[in-house]
């Protein structure tokens, strides 16, 4: 936590509490020095309107495709051996053949097995079973689409029934449609809002991630619908789009990774390839048939998956971002569900594919977790608690139902006891995680209100005695709360605190109360805090109106300091008005009517003694060398009439303004210790002498009187009086014996910094 060199001078030109985007330049440089995010007028609310009303079109043109779509009802699953069993169905005829296994649909009896209930091609390891798969699902389809109202149902003990073809309509889309394509919808649109407010090439990296999971999730959509009975080329080209789609994400996170929140050495060549990975599948896709695609497709998206882990653990080490280290974290979450999710798809591939729509849900329930992490990514640093709930949720959902698939393919343990225990360690991973954000989100050492009141009220006492140090006593006050790595200064910076660099840094105002009245949006000196509690946790909107409240806290301190302090310049002044006016007439007065000239000139030095305390009331400060001069001059007086002699030093390294406080308690307590030495001490020769270096000023008054022994006397008002003042300015002050007689007191001010 140490000052950094001062940034370069900007104008905030935008609103005060807008944040800036999460992919900016490296660390926070990038969201000082770019311009504001535009407002949503012109071009931007139109291509929003656009970009909503054809969302929503392809939607439900989907949803209509599906709808007049011909399908059989019923309900389906897998037998033990892989067969196709019914379950039941609307129809009574046919409900009376429930539990029975059905071998082959249609006139020709095309051959069917479990296959036909595994949707997600994407998913399934065996290029062989995938053909089938494929295969079967595109039968089934031309055969539905013949101008038949019933289809022939061929059962394993020879008989045949005839099954309704209906339209699937919308209410055959199943339950899991509208959601996925809901969420679909809601990412393609978050990547519109994103790429309009800042229309960047580096926002284009996250538009394609976010564009990529949304046709993920539209293939899910339209392959979760009930029944049987699929459009025709629904699941040609699902293996091949899909990892196409998976690869472009993993490529553009790695790109993002690199870029972001610190540009890597060798950024574009690494980046090069990674995309290169893409264009290879395709080329794999059309030329490699005979080969493993789905374990080289999965292989590929896995490397890649590493590759930006490493990438975010690399970019921390060079440089401790906290939002290094939160993607970092999250995409070692993404990692590790995704190699969950491919063992339990590997596994519940082989045959008798007894459970593929729980292969299928674990796939389902990835996408879902990597689609809110799309999401929540952007809004790490608001409070977006649902949104974090949901991520959770769905990452324990992924790992819950691929370890229930492990344990039954692995362990051959019951569907209950799986379940439980798959179960049980979700809600143990999901307690894990939710700890792991808050505290790099919020942080693991908050401070309680009782804390915080504890350090804002120490600082507003310090400010009220130092306002002139308000921007270090800030400086400190936000290190306390924060703990920032790092603490620059910026000549200028914005109105109001500031979360910038995706929650890297905080720019905080140092306007004092000065500024506070001036009001307005003018720019200030600012303070930038990088890398909250020591690089382990991202600043959010929540710490940047805290900073603020802050900020207004030790400005009411000031101006409570500023308004105390004007009443008593007033009250100073009405003071000295008063003496001069009644006091000093009255002395006047007394002067001209004194009967001898002894009594005359004592009232003459009586009144300049007067004249030098009204002005010194009256003044707001003292320049120590005027005030000095003065002293000389009125001690030089005071010892003539008494007949003493003066000693007089005065070294100073420099000249400085001395608070009305400060010139009044040095005068007095240089009165006082003059007065003991004469009245008291009966001395001849007085020794005065003033040293100054720096914020430390020694005054000595030294004497050849009667007085011994200072720490055997009693302080009565005057010596108590000499202490007391002593305290005011911070110092103190000690006597002792001066030599073979007089005493030599002593008096230290180790900080005279001008107050008030």
């Amino acid at each position: 936590m140490t000052a950094a060199k001062s940034a370069p001078r900007r104008r905030d030109t935008g609103a005060a509490e807008k944040e800036d985007p999460p992919f900016e330049a490296s660390a926070f440089a990038g969201s000082l020095d770019g311009a504001a995010p535009p407002r949503w007028v012109g071009w931007r609310r139109q291509a929003l309107v656009l970009a909503v009303v054809l969302g929503c079109l392809v939607v439900f043109a989907l949803a209509r495709w599906l709808a007049t779509t011909p399908h059989v009802e019923g309900t389906w699953a897998a037998g033990p051996a892989g067969e196709l069993v019914l379950k039941a169905h609307p129809a009574p005829a046919l409900d009376a053949r429930r539990g029975q296994a059905v071998v082959a649909i249609g006139g020709l009896a095309q051959p069917v097995d479990a296959l036909l209930l595994h949707r997600w091609p994407r998913w399934q390891v065996d290029d062989g079973a995938r053909a089938r798969q494929v295969s079967q699902h595109e039968a089934l389809a031309a055969v539905l689409a013949a101008p038949a109202s019933r289809v022939q149902l061929h059962f394993a003990d020879g008989s045949i029934a005839e099954a309704p073809v209906t339209a699937r309509g919308y209410g055959g889309l199943g339950w899991l449609y509208w959601p996925l394509a809901a969420l679909a919808l809601a990412l393609y649109l978050f990547a519109a809002v994103l790429m309009m407010a800042r229309p960047l090439p580096s926002t284009l990296l996250f538009v394609v991630m976010a564009l990529c999971q949304a046709g993920n999730l539209l293939f899910i959509a339209v392959e979760s619908t009930d029944g049987l009975g699929l459009p025709a080329g629904a699941l040609a080209s699902d293996l091949a789009v899909r990892v196409a789609l998976d690869l472009c994400t993993a490529a553009a996170a790695v790109h993002i990774f690199l870029l972001h929140p610190r540009r890597l050495p060798h950024a574009h060549r690494l980046a090069l390839a990674a995309w290169a990975v893409v264009p290879a599948w395709g080329l794999l896709v059309t030329w490699g048939a005979a080969l493993p695609l789905w374990w080289l497709g999965q292989g590929a998206f896995l490397a890649l998956g590493a590759a930006a882990l490493v990438v975010a653990r690399v970019s921390h080490r060079i440089e401790p971002n906290p939002y290094a280290l939160i993607m970092q974290g999250l995409a070692a979450a993404a990692l590790v569900t995704l190699v969950l999710v491919s063992t339990a798809a590997a596994l519940a591939s082989r045959p008798p594919y007894a459970t593929p729509a729980v292969a299928g849900g674990a796939a389902v329930t990835w996408h879902l977790f990597l689609a809110s992490l799309l999401l929540l990514t952007p809004l790490l640093t608001r409070r977006r608690q649902v949104l974090r709930e949901f991520a959770l949720l769905a990452g324990a959902s992924t790992v819950a139902t691929s370890l229930d698939l492990l344990f039954v393919a692995v362990f051959s343990l019951g569907t209950f006891t799986s379940l439980a225990l798959a179960v049980f360690i979700g809600i143990a991973l999901y307690a894990a995680a939710r700890q792991w954000v808050l505290n790099h989100l919020i942080g693991s050492s908050v401070l309680t209100t009782e804390r915080t009141f504890e350090h804002l009220y120490r600082a507003a006492r310090a400010v009220q005695a130092h306002p002139r140090r308000f921007p270090q006593l800030l400086a400190e006050l936000l290190r306390e709360l924060f703990e920032p790595l790092e603490v620059q200064r910026l000549e200028e910076g914005p109105p109001r605190a500031r979360v910038v660099g995706g929650g890297a840094a905080l720019v905080v105002p140092t306007r004092d109360g000065a500024h506070e009245a001036g009001g307005g949006d003018r720019a200030h000196p600012a303070l930038v805090l990088r890398f909250a509690r020591r690089g382990h946790r991202l600043f959010t909107l929540e710490d940047a109106r805290l900073a603020d409240r802050m900020v207004e806290q030790l400005c009411r301190a000031v101006a409570y300091d500023a308004a105390v302090e004007r009443g008593r310049f007033e009250e100073r002044q009405r003071i000295a008005q008063d003496l001069h006016d009644d006091i000093g007439a009255r002395l006047l007065t007394l002067m001209y009517q004194a009967p001898t000239r002894e009594m005359e000139d004592y009232i003459r030095h009586t009144l300049l003694d007067l004249k030098t305390l009204t002005r010194g009331l009256a003044a707001s400060e003292h320049r120590f060398s005027h005030a000095a001069a003065e002293w000389k001059a009125d001690l030089t007086h005071r010892l003539a009439v008494a007949q003493v002699e003066l000693g007089w030093a005065f070294d100073i390294d420099h000249d400085r303004a001395l608070s009305v406080v400060q010139w009044s308690a040095l005068t007095r307590v240089l009165r006082e210790l003059v007065s003991n030495a004469l009245y008291h001490g009966h001395a001849s020769h007085i020794d005065v002498a003033f040293r100054l270096q720096g914020p430390l000023l020694v005054l000595q008054v030294a004497d050849d009187g009667e007085g011994r022994a200072p720490e055997s006397w009693s302080h009565g008002l005057g010596l108590g009086g000499v202490r007391k003042r002593v305290k005011l300015l911070g110092g103190e002050v000690a006597w002792r014996e001066n030599g073979e007689r007089g005493i030599v007191c002593t008096v230290r001010v180790p900080d005279l910094a001008p107050r008030g």
